[in-house]
């Protein structure tokens, strides 16, 4: 296949041009590169998209020659990560005619009620982000939604919606699921979790999702699919992280409503501790995927991607600063404030 990807340097969108390589795939990358460049072997379309339309003259050009410079009949498959409504409507609009399949890597934060575990692809989303409207995190979701509508207005029926729910894996920069074993494994010390045995935890293997997206290309799947994992609980994911690092440290179990009320945040993002929702988020890492399993996506077993995520943040350092988790500092705070509130 001739493939363009709206991107190709970070994470998910890299590790789908690092696939599509070594299956023999023909790549175009269209990127900055201000951080990272495409992987070696892609064709690399330098290009701002921030700068409007003519930032995919490039592609448009292209979509007539692969990299060979042989005549062919458009990009065989388009692959588009933004978060941004305004660049991916005008990608659309520039290329959408040139491809025979379009996938948007969309989220499951599209969805408007998080409460429901097992829930499928036809609950309600949130309604798409206004046009102009300010793009920050609070409007991921509505974002996601409007570019999945610009997709399916443009796109049409060549148009794979691929939902993704939290992505984990080697090279995660969002420190999120590896905080768990990379704790167990930075020293002895005491580790404060959260008191949630049985709530779910999910995600999807980086590498997983690109070959999904790449194997849907080729086989033409369309529609919207939640791209998830299974669902494993929280003491389940918890106990194999340490038992990964043979660590021998004391667990603290901490009630969420005390963490709440002593500045423990959720989730992600610093003084967080990953994977603990807010209430009421029972669904948010508790989706359906037996539509998208139906239709290839092929999940490695979870324990699998803990082991190599493990060896990952090893690679990268424990000790580290990191954009999720606690600090050793805070997580001394707390647990010297929680023991000597309850001994």
């Amino acid at each position: 296949m001739r493939i363009l990807v709206l991107g190709g340097t970070a994470f998910l969108s890299a590790e789908i041009a690092r696939q599509a390589l070594v299956a023999g795939h023909d790549v175009t990358c269209l990127a900055r590169g201000t951080v990272s460049a495409p992987p070696d072997g892609a064709a690399w379309l330098r290009a701002d998209r921030a700068q409007g339309k003519t930032a995919y003259a490039g592609a448009a050009a292209a979509a007539g020659r692969d990299t060979a410079g042989r005549d062919t009949a458009g990009w065989d498959a388009v692959v588009e990560v933004s978060r941004d409504p305004g660049q991916a409507r005008e990608a659309l609009e520039v290329l959408a005619g040139s491809a025979r399949h379009w996938t948007f890597i969309s989220s499951c934060s599209v969805y408007a009620d998080h409460s429901v575990a097992g829930a499928a692809e036809d609950a309600a989303v949130l309604p798409p982000l206004a046009a102009g409207a300010v793009l920050t995190m609070d409007t991921y979701g509505e974002a996601k939604s409007a570019i999945e509508q610009w997709t399916q207005e443009l796109a049409g029926d060549k148009a794979h919606i691929c939902r993704a729910g939290l992505i984990g894996g080697p090279g995660d920069g969002s420190d999120r699921y590896g905080y768990w074993p990379a704790r167990f494994a930075r020293d002895a010390e005491p580790v404060l979790v959260p008191d949630i045995p049985t709530d779910a935890t999910q995600i999807i293997d980086v590498r997983d999702l690109a070959g999904w997206v790449l194997a849907a290309a080729e086989t033409g799947v369309t529609g919207a699919l939640n791209a998830v994992g299974e669902i494993v609980p929280f003491a389940a994911y918890l106990e194999e992280a340490r038992q990964l690092t043979d660590g021998e440290a004391e667990v603290v179990a901490v009630p969420g409503e005390w963490l709440a009320q002593h500045g423990a945040n959720y989730w992600a993002g610093p003084d967080s501790l990953p994977l603990w929702l807010p209430p009421g988020q029972d669904g948010f890492m508790a989706r359906g995927n037996d539509a998208a399993r139906a239709a290839g996506l092929q999940i490695r077993p979870w324990m699998d991607t803990l082991r190599d995520t493990l060896a990952d943040e090893r690679s990268r350092g424990l000790g580290r600063e990191r954009r999720a988790g606690l600090s050793p500092e805070a997580e001394r705070r707390l647990l010297t404030e929680y023991r000597a509130e309850f001994g």
